[in-house]
């Protein structure tokens, strides 16, 4: 039985047992769990799932946790008392033992299976059955859903909120991994929520970092000072397991693995299992904005406008805050639109539309292809739901209509969003062409450069912090004669200079999640140190403020020459 509470009343969460009592298994409770599952959970050896959408796992606690970090914010938007973090049975929870947690949770979570597509090709090679039945959460695993009175975290009305371990052991989708992420990873993860959240972008969300203080495994990583394209040794690192949190986790590639069955037949149950995961992740995701009377067809060409709205909306602004996925695959995607599955990522410093960080990740993912990469993603998800509009002619011509009008969707999220980083009211083609090829000739830092252009300044001097070449009087001319046609453009807005200012300055942060500040952070806190995770928690969560000139002197500045083409800061491997 859930609490009741009144609508005045102003509650803080102090104890576990109180969290226990918001416990709410929707996914477990209306979807089919996997007919050849266990009872109790204890199924952690590779193997094929082939039909159900979920299969109950326990997950594998780390030795000897240790508190690292948590978000203050999302513990004050939940209505959690900041010292549950460090409490016992929190702790506990939240570090893979769910052996003693109160009634009604349960002692079990669950992983999924999904599907892979690579930029719009369907795979199954790295399934190791060879049939794509055994593609999944290997190492992520949800063990709460919890319903937040708006009491609780002065939200307006009650959220659901899914909570996920990742790195909490072996499912059956493990492919023969360990199912562990190491501290390096998952401070990266941690960091990287905290900081998206700050900077405006839809994501999922951190909420707790606990380490193993004596659980180590292997990972292939880079030698001190390596340049090396691939991991050059094998190095012991610690095991953590970061929790994320979400309005759920249902993924593109989740929605396709039920379509391609159904598409294929594979099973009598295939059609009303895509249909049962597509209304849930409605229900779940899109509730405020889809009719739930309509018809599944209807239901179906509902999503795809709304995820299209979504998704292109996203990737607008991972472009607005410098942010490269890496790894944008459709189980990459979340269906609810937000950011999901911080591994090979990386915030731009030097710009280059080619920029990757990933090193199996190619141009097909790089930072200006994102738009393109969105589309395949959405392109997945309309052929997933393709067989739910078949038999309704109306329902599939609107369905077509949405498929096709991506491409306009998708142009205008990016258009719309650099006139507001320019702080024109109008987005000018002329302008923008002439501003990108001199960044790229004169390789500005990415960040810097339109924070600096956010002051609206009179000539180049301004600029030049950007700069990591000194540029020659040809370029000087140019990016002169560019500032003074541009500022021409501001003068005819009928708002001022300080007004275009302030409203640059608010999308154009200051602060980014640089890949040579995350390192000191975690090498740091594999010896013991957390100080620099919390510092940077602090200034990355504040990323559009101007904050002190400590701060400032130590992390607005370009990438340092030093660091320059070192693996596992200028790229790095997928390795977590």
């Amino acid at each position: 039985m859930k609490t009741q509470l009144s609508e005045n009343t102003s509650t803080t969460v102090t104890t576990l047992d109180e969290i226990a009592q918001l416990a709410d298994y929707s996914l477990m409770e209306s979807l089919k769990r996997d007919p050849d599952a266990t009872e109790d959970g204890v199924d952690h050896n590779p193997r094929q799932v082939f039909s159900g959408h979920y299969v109950p796992v326990k997950p594998t606690p780390i030795e000897n946790p240790e508190y690292v970090a948590h978000s203050h914010n999302l513990f004050q938007e939940l209505g959690f008392d900041d010292s549950l973090a460090q409490s016992e049975d929190f702790m506990r929870m939240f570090s893979g033992d769910l052996s003693q947690v109160p009634a009604p949770m349960r002692q079990y979570g669950w992983a999924t299976g999904y599907a892979l597509s690579i930029f719009g090709t369907e795979y199954i090679q790295q399934c190791p059955f060879q049939t794509g039945n055994g593609y999944g959460d290997g190492r992520a695993m949800s063990i709460l859903e919890a319903v937040i009175p708006d009491s609780y975290g002065g939200r307006h009305g009650a959220q659901r909120w899914e909570m996920q371990l990742k790195g909490g052991g072996r499912t059956p989708y493990c492919r023969g991994a360990d199912g562990r992420a190491v501290l390096r990873s998952s401070v990266r993860e941690f960091l990287a929520q905290e900081h998206m959240h700050a900077l405006g972008v839809p994501t999922s969300r951190s909420l707790s970092l606990y380490v193993s203080k004596t659980e180590k495994v292997q990972r292939p990583w880079y030698s001190e000072g390596s340049r090396s394209h691939d991991p050059d040794m094998m190095v012991w690192e610690p095991v953590a397991i970061s929790t994320r949190v979400a309005p759920s986790f249902l993924r593109v590639g989740q929605i396709e693995l039920f379509g391609r069955r159904a598409r294929k037949k594979e099973h009598p149950e295939a059609m009303a299992e895509l249909e049962a995961i597509v209304l849930h992740a409605i229900d779940r995701e899109y509730a405020e904005t889809i009719d739930l009377s309509l018809s599944p067809a209807e239901k179906a060409v509902s999503l795809a406008r709304e995820f299209r709205g979504r998704l292109t909306s996203l990737v607008a602004n991972w472009i607005r805050v410098g942010y490269c996925q890496g790894n944008f695959n459709s189980d990459n995607t979340a269906v609810g639109g937000f950011t999901l599955d911080y591994g090979p990522f990386g915030f731009i410093e030097q710009f280059d539309p080619k920029y990757q960080p990933w090193t199996g990740g190619g141009e097909h993912f790089s930072f200006f292809n994102q738009p393109e990469a969105a589309y395949r993603n959405f392109e997945m998800l309309c052929t997933a739901l393709q067989p739910l509009v078949e038999s309704d002619s109306e329902a599939k011509q609107r369905f077509e209509e949405v498929r096709s009008g991506f491409a306009e969707t998708m142009q205008k999220a990016i258009v719309d969003m650099f006139a507001e980083k320019m702080g024109l009211e109008a987005f000018d083609e002329s302008l923008f062409s002439d501003l990108a090829n001199l960044m790229l000739q004169t390789k500005v830092d990415y960040t810097i450069f339109f924070r600096e252009l956010s002051s609206i300044p009179e000539d180049i001097e301004p600029l030049k912090r950007s700069f990591y070449a000194e540029p020659g009087e040809e370029l000087i001319t140019r990016w002169s004669d560019w500032l003074a046609t541009w500022r021409s453009m501001l003068s005819q807005s009928s708002r001022s200079l300080e007004e275009i200012s302030t409203q640059m300055k608010a999308v154009n942060p200051k602060y980014s999640l640089r890949e040579w500040i995350l390192v000191p952070a975690y090498q740091r806190a594999a010896q013991g140190d957390y100080s620099l995770i919390r510092e940077l928690q602090e200034v990355m969560t504040q990323p559009y403020a101007e904050q002190s000139k400590a701060i400032e002197d130590k992390y607005y500045r370009r990438k340092p020459a030093e660091v320059s083409a070192l693996g596992g800061v200028s790229h790095m491997s997928c390795s977590s």
